[in-house]
């Protein structure tokens, strides 16, 4: 499956049905009087979070959207039916912006999360509306309210207990490879990663989802290398799990040009628990290690792991802190993930 994690779409909720215009004529009752129903309420654009989506790609080959007009109402006062209502499913994660992509309508986080985007329009009244001691036979109706119409973006940040952070050849997707059962490109020249690619592992019987983000360069959060575009599928992982390739000359470097990335980007991602870890020991003789596991732990002022994606080095602990931690993140954050106020709403 191909992976998009940004689309287009246009959207038309459904438009109220008319009102009947309608008398009642019975055998024997010559006094029957006005009974127009009103018309069936237009359906509403719903959008609904599947935790088993990772990818927009449903919204690439169609972008236009329309709910069900609510039906006419009719005679001896029937109501028209509502027009049914249009869901679409989105994968956790996903933002729906307004067309100029400055204000963020609704963000789905967790599974099963429905949003009301647009409201269908009303049913006009009937004629039976109008009835009045002064007018007995109206013959005025009115028409259903027209649904409503947006253009709108989606946006997809990928929602990951750990994301895996690095320049480009320090290792990631070899270790996403060792961790979990996902097999994305590996190779040994820059950029090999062009998508993100999410991998699950197992640790002490829980699940642990990593995401494996292409690589970041000096300049990125202001379009360089891969751009800002896939920084920000950082801001919903939960911890960051930053590699640093061992065969690099100068490994603070390294990790400062990430760091002062993630710090111009925004959106907290500097604030984000992070765990550090120097990969590729495995070419590397053991004082060269701690050597430069060393200057990194003066650096970042927190604990270096050296692991090998290679060999599997170092890998079990790498997997046991990310875990801790990762529970600690969301012990944290349960009081906040209740909703203050409602999400904005078009129409």
């Amino acid at each position: 499956m191909k992976f998009l994690d940004e689309a287009r779409i246009h959207l038309k909720s459904g438009d109220g049905g008319t009102g009947a215009l309608s008398f009642r004529r019975e055998k024997f009752i010559p006094w029957g009087g006005p009974d127009g129903g009103d018309g069936g309420k237009g359906g509403d654009i719903v959008f609904v979070a599947a935790g088993n989506l990772n990818t927009l790609i449903d919204y690439r080959y169609r972008q236009h959207f329309r709910a069900e007009n609510g039906r006419p109402g009719g005679g001896a006062n029937k109501t028209g039916a509502g027009g049914e209502d249009l869901v679409l499913t989105v994968p956790v994660g996903t933002e729906i912006l307004d067309e100029e992509k400055s204000v963020v309508l609704a963000d789905l986080v967790r599974p099963g999360e429905r949003i009301l985007l647009l409201r269908g329009g009303d049913g006009g009244f009937g004629n039976a509306r109008f009835k009045s001691a002064t007018n007995r036979a109206p013959r005025h109706t009115l028409p259903g309210w027209p649904g409503r119409e947006a253009s709108v973006w989606l946006r997809l940040k990928l929602v990951a207990d750990a994301g895996i952070i690095g320049l480009p050849n320090a290792g990631k997707s070899t270790l996403l490879a060792a961790l979990s059962n996902a097999r994305p490109k590996v190779a040994d020249y820059p950029f090999t990663t062009l998508k993100p690619q999410l991998g699950v592992a197992r640790v002490f019987d829980e699940e642990l989802i990593f995401a494996d983000l292409p690589g970041l360069i000096a300049g990125a959060s202001e379009g360089a290398g891969l751009g800002v575009r896939f920084l920000g599928h950082i801001e919903r992982c939960a911890v960051l799990l930053h590699l640093i390739d061992g065969t690099r000359a100068d490994v603070v470097r390294s990790y400062r040009t990430i760091r002062a990335e993630l710090r111009r980007y925004g959106a907290g991602l500097a604030q984000k628990p992070e765990i550090l870890a120097l990969n590729k020991i495995d070419a590397l003789d053991p004082e060269a290690t701690r050597a430069k596991c060393r200057k990194l732990e003066r650096a970042s002022g927190g604990k270096v792991l050296a692991i090998s994606s290679a060999t599997g080095a170092g890998l079990t602990e790498l997997l046991a802190a990310t875990l801790a931690a990762a529970r600690q993140r969301a012990a944290g954050e349960t009081l906040g993930r209740e909703r203050v106020a409602a999400p904005l709403r078009l129409g």
